[in-house]
């Protein structure tokens, strides 16, 4: 067991990594990304990556406080699921009504890598290896797919 400091600094340690991993990988439009806080460019759409003791989870989280406005994102990712499941290279589990870790309704899209945990350096590369192309793969989605979202919130 861990000390609050101890996995704090574990994790950070972890990003840290990551970023660094990730630093040479340009964005689809050829631009330099910061892919640990990536930006969607459009508020209450974020792309998301964790990983705790015993799972590493990315996920697409829609979490616009008015239940319609985030709703008609999620329809909007509806239309574009078979895109993005060929650009991701697999299904992804599909969550209209979820909550958040604060228990703030929120919708999400989501895939999880079980059985790894964050705070075992040797499970890192196993973790990297799940975020990277994920991670890639929904910025080729989002570069294609984007504008088709202006004007829905």
């Amino acid at each position: 067991m861990y000390t609050k400091q101890e996995a704090s600094r574990l994790r950070e340690a972890f990003w840290t990594t990551f970023g660094q991993y990730m630093r040479p990988v340009l964005s689809a439009d050829g631009l330099k990304t910061n892919w640990v806080n990536y930006k969607t460019g459009i508020p209450g759409v974020r792309f998301r990556m964790d990983a705790d003791a015993k799972d590493a989870t990315i996920a697409i989280e829609l979490t616009h406080a008015d239940a319609y406005t985030r709703m008609a994102y999620y329809h909007q990712f509806e239309q574009l699921k078979h895109v993005l499941h060929e650009t991701l290279g697999e299904p992804w589990q599909w969550q209209p009504d979820a909550t958040d870790e604060y228990g703030k309704p929120t919708s999400r899209i989501s895939t999880t890598l079980t059985g790894i945990n964050i705070y075992n350096n040797n499970d890192w590369p196993q973790i990297i290896s799940f975020f990277k192309p994920r991670i890639i793969a929904f910025d080729e989605f989002w570069s294609m797919t984007r504008y088709s979202f202006d004007g829905i919130g």
